[in-house]
């Protein structure tokens, strides 16, 4: 039997972030989440979002930790994770029109997040949204100096740091910043919407 993995950040931010999608997937059906990690936020975001289906997705090594979050709830609109690594799988064979990522483009490569960004602006449908959150620099100013002392900390374990919401929006032109919402300890989730 696996132990579930814990992250005391997800148990942090889980209230306030599903607050938020509760307003912005309220007319989605289908969400991928695209680097599930623990599996915490699945469970607690498809519990408060019983309208919708979520998907889980990350890499292979991650899975059995996300299962045993799954299992344990039992919930109906929550399904396995499927393998997907930015840059590296194809996208998942999946009708979806909402994508969600949490603490995902700081630990990526510059390379990736470009990717990322690119790949969702393209699968997407008409009227998606994508809520992406995490912390982020504006025009390369930092929401306070424990983030950039964690930017450099990241950079130093190998990881890309903090990507400024310009490139963002720069690598996604399909996509609209529609709001920029402030979050607890220096985090922001970013809703990003396909229009026509």
């Amino acid at each position: 039997m696996v132990n579930k993995p814990f992250s005391q950040a997800c148990e942090n931010n889980k209230a306030p972030i599903l607050a938020q999608l509760q307003r912005h997937f309220a007319k989605a059906t289908s969400v991928l989440e695209i680097g599930s990690g623990t599996g915490q936020h699945a469970v607690h975001f498809a519990a408060g979002l019983p309208h919708l289906q979520w998907h889980t997705s990350d890499q292979p090594h991650y899975h059995a930790g996300i299962e045993a979050w799954l299992n344990e709830a039992g919930l109906a609109n929550l399904h396995s994770p499927v393998n997907f690594t930015v840059g590296l799988d194809t996208w998942p064979n999946i009708h979806i029109d909402a994508v969600f990522s949490a603490n995902t483009a700081h630990i990526m490569q510059h390379d990736e997040v470009k990717v990322m960004q690119q790949v969702v602006a393209e699968r997407l449908p008409q009227n998606g949204v994508f809520c992406q959150y995490g912390p982020f620099t504006t025009n390369g100013v930092f929401d306070g100096q424990s983030n950039a002392d964690f930017h450099q900390y990241l950079l130093s374990e190998g990881c890309g740091g903090y990507r400024d919401i310009s490139e963002l929006q720069a690598w996604a032109p399909q996509l609209t910043l529609s709001e920029n919402i402030v979050m607890p300890a220096n985090n922001r989730l970013l809703v990003w919407f396909k229009g026509k």
